[in-house]
């Protein structure tokens, strides 16, 4: 039996915004629901993160997730198992109050695994579901695990030596060697795709920040019998780099630019004019937001046209400075609380 498995779609993401839902949309129109109907899907597993906001949902938001994603699920016949993820839970210490348990008693094609994990059979198959895991689960999690007899799991699980995002590998999660003993673990919570062989993070659908550009997005049609699985990718991007190289702004179109948000990297610009008749080319075509980086760093030189801009995100340079800082604390435990206040601020933002 061949079912769909998508993690992470944090609707109500950026404070509802209209730009970046009407980019999400896209993805459920285009690429999602046509490829369930396509295969015939009648199972969708969501390993966590349904929500954005763990403090709550603005009405628009809530009423774009139910039209967009779960009328469709339930109107097509699908049944959905959906994880509790860290930002569906109101606590950080206890998933007691969540987002899918609270918002989703309508659906009865929908069940929901808040707290402790839990055995399902999925066309013979059993699988173990583990949520968020946090202080008030977390033994009974641990012991869950221990006594399970399932070859699979999947779950929300912050594991170190895996990317929590491009250019960033998590180190102060917790140890994977508990997962071992299964077959394969799959699992959300990190939005880009990594794996050792045996755990694999399969990513969530679309970009949400800058540190997701290039990076590919999308969701997996897995075998139950053997869990193998293959990706389907979302073709859509919002955030797009433009390299700037004295470019000659009549053979530029920008029309793919409307409503992206852009960052040009300039390279050489040798007529102040010429880079400006380009910028205008964006700005005519409506770009969702622009910024213009000259490329100029604060040692007295350039920046190598061969680095890699788009890794320097605002988590990477944080990570980079504590890493280079001479102080005696525990390095993974400071990047552990810059990256607990960074994701707040992202969910204000």
């Amino acid at each position: 039996m061949r079912v769909a498995v998508i993690t992470d779609t944090h609707f109500g993401a950026r404070k509802g915004s209209k730009l970046f839902h009407d980019y999400f949309e896209k993805f459920y129109e285009d690429i999602f629901f046509p490829k369930l109907r396509e295969e015939g899907i009648t199972t969708v597993i969501h390993m966590g993160d349904a929500f954005d906001v763990r403090k709550g949902i603005d009405f628009k938001s809530l009423e774009w997730a139910k039209r967009v994603f779960f009328n469709p699920l339930k109107e097509m016949g699908i049944t959905m198992h959906l994880m509790c993820g860290n930002h569906d839970a109101y606590y950080k210490n206890t998933n007691d109050i969540n987002s899918n348990d609270l918002l989703l008693n309508e659906y009865d094609n929908v069940f929901t695994y808040s707290s402790a994990p839990t055995e399902v059979t999925i066309d013979k198959t059993p699988i173990l579901f583990i949520p968020w895991i946090n202080e008030d689960n977390k033994e009974e999690t641990f012991k869950s695990i221990e006594d399970s007899t399932c070859d699979y799991a999947m779950g929300h699980l912050e594991l170190n030596g895996f990317r929590a995002h491009r250019g960033c590998v998590m180190d102060h999660g917790m140890e994977s060697q508990l997962y071992h003993k299964f077959k394969r673990t799959f699992s959300g919570h990190y939005h880009t795709r990594s794996d050792d062989g045996k755990i694999f993070y399969l990513g969530n659908p679309y970009e949400m920040f800058w540190n997701d550009v290039n990076d590919t997005r999308g969701f997996v049609l897995m075998e139950t019998d053997d869990m193998s699985f293959e990706y389907v990718n979302n073709p859509y991007q919002l955030f797009h780099n433009i390299y700037y190289d004295d470019t000659p702004h009549q053979l530029f179109d920008a029309t793919e630019y409307h409503n992206k948000i852009v960052k040009v990297i300039v390279k050489n610009k040798s007529d102040a004019s010429a880079f400006e008749k380009f910028i205008d080319k964006l700005y005519d075509v409506k770009v969702a937001d622009l910024k213009i980086i000259e490329n100029y760093d604060f040692n007295n030189g350039w920046v190598d046209e061969n680095e890699d801009v788009e890794t320097e995100d605002t988590f990477s340079i944080l990570n980079k400075y504590i890493e280079e800082a001479e102080f005696s604390l525990d390095k993974s435990q400071v990047k552990a609380l810059i990256r607990s206040v960074y994701e707040e601020a992202c969910e204000l933002v």
